[in-house]
């Protein structure tokens, strides 16, 4: 493995459309199917999102399209390496709280993962995941 997905590449994934989903796609097919993964916490972002989806729905129609996306989101984490919040990436997390890093919770595991686990994180969000000390980040959707 030699890269991780943050949260927002894995949407542009399970789209299948756009500009960020071909430049993406163009990328990962200089690479082997093993050298990329996902994050629990990723899947826990993109199950909370169904969720309140579901929560938000007025309508029978949107509470069906609300478990569909949760349905998706389940067969899209099948589908690949998801690695898990370990005690490596709790020991990570801890280290950089201990410096005062500004970035929010859910970025901070993923970050924590992919410095356990020494893998570039795959992300748009790299200005704030810049911040963490030690993480290489690449946009693959530009």
């Amino acid at each position: 493995m030699k890269y991780l997905f943050d949260t927002d590449h894995v949407t542009f994934l399970q789209r299948h459309k756009g500009a960020e989903f071909v430049a993406l796609s163009a990328k990962m097919a200089r690479h082997s199917p093993s050298d990329f993964a996902l994050s629990v916490v990723s899947l826990h972002e993109q199950a909370l999102g169904a969720n309140a989806y579901i929560s938000r729905a007025k309508t029978p129609a949107g509470v069906v399209t609300g478990y569909q996306l949760m349905g998706q989101v389940i067969e899209s984490f099948n589908l690949a390496t998801v690695l898990p919040f370990d005690v490596a990436a709790s020991t990570e997390i801890a280290r950089l709280r201990a410096q005062r890093i500004r970035v929010g919770t859910m970025d901070l595991r993923i970050a924590s993962i992919a410095l356990a686990n020494k893998l570039t994180l795959l992300t748009r969000n790299v200005a704030d995941f810049g911040k963490v000390p030690g993480l290489t980040t690449e946009d693959w959707t530009v």
